[in-house]
C-alpha cells in the first residue's frame, strides 16, 4: 500500500503534442481514449522501477499551448481512466486465471484419485515384482502430472496478474502534472 505521506516518485513524460500519448485510431472521447502502446510502455516500465511503497506522480512536459489543451481536454481525468481501465483488465484476468484452476482441479484430482486407486489394484493384483512397481509408479506419476497445471495456476501464475493490476492502480491514483516547456 502506498504510503502518501512521503515524497511522491516522479515519471517524466516529454511530448511535442498531447497526441503522442494517445492512439490515434481510437475514436472514442478524449478522456476515454487508449494510451498510445509506445506511452503506455515507457509510462509503466518507469513505474515498475520506481519504489513501491511511494505514490506516484507523472510529470508531463509539454509546449505550452498543448499544456492548456491538455488542461483543457482533461488530461489527469483521461490518464486516471485509462489507467483504471487497465486495473479492471487485470482483475478480471486474476478472476479468470482462478476460474480456470478450479478448472484443472475439476480435472486433475479425479485422475488422481483413479491413479491411486489404479496403484492399489495393481499391487494387490500383480503383487511386488518390477513390472508391478513400475506400472505403480507409472500411476503415481500420471496422476501427479494431471495435478501440475492446477498447482502451478494456484501457486505461481496469478503473481505476475497481482502485480500487473496493482501497478496499475497506482498509475490510476498518481498525480498528474502538467509542466509547461
Amino acid at each position: 500500500m502506498a504510503n502518501f505521506n512521503q515524497t511522491a516518485a516522479v515519471i517524466e513524460v516529454r511530448i511535442r503534442d498531447l497526441a503522442q500519448l494517445f492512439n490515434s485510431l481510437d475514436p472514442a472521447p478524449f478522456h476515454e481514449r487508449d494510451l498510445d502502446r509506445d506511452a503506455e510502455d515507457y509510462i509503466v516500465s518507469w513505474a515498475r522501477e520506481l519504489p513501491h511503497d511511494a505514490p506516484l506522480q507523472i510529470s508531463v512536459h509539454l509546449p505550452a499551448q498543448e499544456a492548456i489543451k491538455a488542461e483543457q481536454s482533461g488530461l489527469s481525468l483521461a490518464l486516471s481512466h485509462y489507467f483504471d481501465e487497465r486495473a479492471a483488465a487485470f482483475e478480471r484476468e486474476l478472476r479468470e486465471n482462478f476460474r480456470n484452476g478450479w478448472h484443472y482441479l475439476r480435472i486433475g484430482v479425479p485422475i488422481l484419485i483413479v491413479c491411486l486407486i489404479g496403484n492399489k489394484i495393481v499391487q494387490v493384483v500383480l503383487g511386488a515384482g518390477p513390472l508391478a512397481r513400475a506400472i505403480q509408479e507409472s500411476f503415481l506419476i500420471v496422476g501427479w502430472v494431471a495435478n501440475w497445471k492446477p498447482l502451478e495456476t494456484f501457486l505461481y501464475d496469478w503473481w505476475p496478474l497481482r502485480r500487473r493490476r496493482d501497478l496499475y492502480r497506482r498509475l490510476q491514483k498518481a498525480e498528474i502534472v502538467l509542466v509547461r516547456t
